[in-house]
Parts: C-alpha cells; structure tokens; sequence
C-alpha cells in the first residue's frame, strides 16, 4: 500500500455458512424461508389489522405499526441475500450492493433503538399520566415522535457506511458474514482505519445506550407507578399494558449487546454469526407473536378483522 499497490474491489463473496455441510445449510435456509415468510406476514397483518380497526387507532398501535414496517425492511435488506447464499445461487455482491446493504441495515438498526425508547415513553406516558394521556400524544406530538424516531439512522448510515467504502480494498475479497457488516468489511481494507473504529465504537454505543438509557429511565418511573397501586388487579393490569413491550425490548438489547459488545476474544465469527441471527432474523419475528398472544387487544381486532373479511366474503354471489 505504500507504493499505492492495491485493486480496486468490484465485488466481494458472502462467506455466509459455507463452512456447514451442505446438508446443514438447506435446513438452514428452509428454517429461515420459514421464518421470512412468517415475519413478513406477522408482520403485514399488524400494519393491516391495526389500520382496519378502529379500537387500535392509539398512538401505542401507531408506534406498533412503525416497528412492524421497520422489521419488515430490516428482514429484506439482510434475508434474500441471505438465502441466496445458502444455496449457493450467488454468494457474490457487488461493491455497491455492499454498501447499500449496509446503509440500510445501520438506518433501521439507529431507527430501532430510537423506536423502542419512543414506545417506552408512550407507556410512561400512557401509566403515569393516564388522564393527559390523549392530550400529550395527540396526532401532531407521535408524528413528530415517529419522524425523530426515524432520523437517527439517517446520519448514522451515511456517515459510517460512506467513511467505510471510501478505503481502499485489496486483497481477499471475502466478507466472513451472511451480510455486509461493518467489522468483517472493515478486515478488508487495506488502510489505517484507527479513527475510522473509534468513530464506529463512539457511534454505536451512542445510538445503542442513548435509547436504552431512556428506555430504563421510562420503566423504573412505570415501576415505581404501578407500586403505587393498591390492588393487585390493577398492578396486573398496569403492567400488562407494557409487558409485551418490555419483552421485545430484553430480545432486541441482548441479542445486540452478546453481539457487539463481548470481548474480542470471546467473539469468534462463527459465534457472532449465530448471534446476528438473533437480531436480523429471530427478533423481527417474534415481535407480532409477542404483541399478537400477549395482547387482548390485538387479538380481538384480528378476530373482528377476520370474521369481517368473511362476512364480506360469504355476502358476496
């Protein structure tokens, strides 16, 4: 590189499970076209049903709606590819299919923790306030909240993933993931990238802990709250509003944190794969079921919803 000796990289190679027998990567990828389908139908049924009823037009199902078409693009920006690879259809992807891959997969990253830490002051709001509840989360305040929610992962993308690509690449072109990760792209490059990785540590736990933060903060006011409660049915009742909530925050936080925040001698590439998954595939497939099975709600509308399709279906000649 000091004489300035290096190829431009055109293309890089998913490495993705290719280590596994071959037996083992075609359950691999029927497991996961399973869990693709049902995140995507999970999912769209949320976004559908919680549009469709009018018992669920609350800013809680408003937020609901935003992390269900979030997941939805998370789940297409890493799986097809993904997939793909699995079966050795094509485990090549272009330097700017890298890149975009990338971009997309730090801006719904950003936008989910912000998200998270919105829906959790929705619940503050929500058990602490309950009477000013319709008042402080009016139509114009969770617009705002949805949009400052989703702009984070705006910066945080463009910043990393253009500081990212613009080194230069030389040698292997092989990215040891099932996708364009910032880490096992940044073993490619072939420059001084110190600033660039204290950069990348400062932003993540910035973008990472900030939402937690405020998250924890929401939840020990909602404790001390439902404490205050003198029955137990309304203890029961208090918390239930926020339990499916608090459950896919825990999955989100520490599937993310076994991933990027474990000593480096404890994080092989293999480890970190399986834990990735947790995360870019488990995670945003779980989110429906919990708020599906955990919430009277939700399952009522989807039950009004259907029984309506049906009617409608039966009226039909």
């Amino acid at each position: 590189m000091a004489g300035g000796n290096w190829t431009r990289v055109e293309e890089f190679i998913l490495m993705s499970f290719s280590s596994l027998p071959t037996e083992i990567q075609l359950l691999l990828f029927l497991t996961f076209l399973i869990i693709y389908l049902v995140t995507l139908m999970g999912n769209t049924l949320i976004i559908l049903v919680t549009l469709a009823d009018p018992m669920l037009h609350s800013p809680m199902y408003f937020f609901l709606r935003n992390l269900s078409f979030l997941e939805i693009g998370f789940n297409l920006v890493i799986v097809p590819k993904m997939l793909g690879t699995l079966l050795a259809w094509d485990t090549t992807i272009s330097f700017l299919g890298c890149a975009t891959q990338m971009y997309f997969f730090f801006f719904f990253g950003g936008a989910e923790c912000f998200l998270l830490a919105t829906m959790a002051y929705d619940r503050y709001v929500a058990i602490c306030s309950p009477l000013h509840y319709p008042v402080i989360m009016n139509q114009k305040t969770r617009a705002k909240l949805a949009v400052a929610s989703w702009f984070p992962g705006f910066p945080v993308a463009t910043v990393q993933t253009t500081w990212l690509f613009s080194f230069p690449f030389c040698g292997t072109n092989k990215v040891n993931h099932f996708f364009c990760d910032s880490p096992p792209v940044l073993r490619l490059v072939c420059a001084d990238t110190t600033l660039f990785e204290i950069y990348a540590i400062v932003g993540t736990i910035l973008v990472v802990m900030t939402p937690c933060l405020l998250i924890l903060c929401s939840y020990t006011r909602i404790a001390a709250a439902i404490l205050k409660i003198p029955s137990a049915k309304g203890k029961h009742k208090a918390f239930s509003t926020c339990s499916s909530h608090l459950l896919v925050v825990s999955l989100f936080y520490v599937s993310l944190s076994l991933t990027y925040f474990r000593p480096k001698s404890n994080n092989s590439p293999e480890s970190k794969k399986l834990l990735s998954l947790s995360y870019t595939v488990v995670t945003p497939m779980l989110n429906p079921i919990i708020y599906s099975l955990r919430n009277n709600e939700v399952k009522n509308a989807f039950s009004r919803t259907f029984r309506k399709a049906l009617g409608l279906r039966n009226c039909i000649p």
